[in-house]
């Protein structure tokens, strides 16, 4: 996905929803801090986007942006990517503070979206702490091509709370395979 694609689908979600406060929680997030040019292609294989609304208690956005401009809909058929309606709980493996970091477009790209995206190293985290083939792929794509720090992941990785103990061994299990 690119981040013209990326847009077009804020801008869907928004127009469809009437809300701009759009959050991207899923690998595309990372176009939110990286143009497409400076990732490796693994990084950009998804064509879907999970896209959550910080202000959706009932889930109600995600359900129609889900129906108007998901999988299999005109939209993707016309587009070749898609938009997956998620609640922001979805990502349940994000470390502490992360609504703090969240990285904001100013690119005009998007309007009248205002999207926010996961931090690189909590999106990372969270990628981990799911632990999907395609997510350790990803990650480890963007350690080789030097995007992340393995030092920074590993102090995120620890801030995750202790409910989550299981998910910061398999992190740190996964990072133990790389140089320090």
């Amino acid at each position: 996905m690119t981040r013209d694609e990326l847009g077009h689908l804020l801008r869907a979600a928004c127009t469809i929803t009437g809300d701009r406060d759009v959050l991207v929680v899923g690998s595309p997030s990372i176009l939110g801090t990286f143009d497409e040019a400076d990732l490796p292609p693994t990084a950009t294989a998804s064509i879907e986007a999970d896209i959550a609304f910080l202000d959706d208690a009932d889930r109600s956005k995600a359900d129609d942006v889900e129906g108007a401009i998901g999988e299999l809909s005109a939209f993707h058929q016309t587009n070749g990517v898609y938009a997956e309606g998620v609640h922001i709980d979805t990502a349940i493996y994000l470390p502490p503070g992360w609504r703090d970091r969240l990285i904001s477009w100013p690119l005009r790209a998007a309007e009248p979206a205002d999207p926010r995206f996961l931090e690189p190293y909590d999106l990372a985290v969270a990628k981990l702490g799911a632990r999907r083939e395609k997510d350790l792929v990803f990650v480890d794509a963007l350690i080789q091509a030097n995007l992340l720090i393995l030092t920074v992941l590993r102090e995120r990785c620890a801030l995750l709370p202790e409910k989550h103990a299981l998910v910061q061994r398999r992190v740190s299990g996964f990072l133990a395979n790389y140089s320090k």
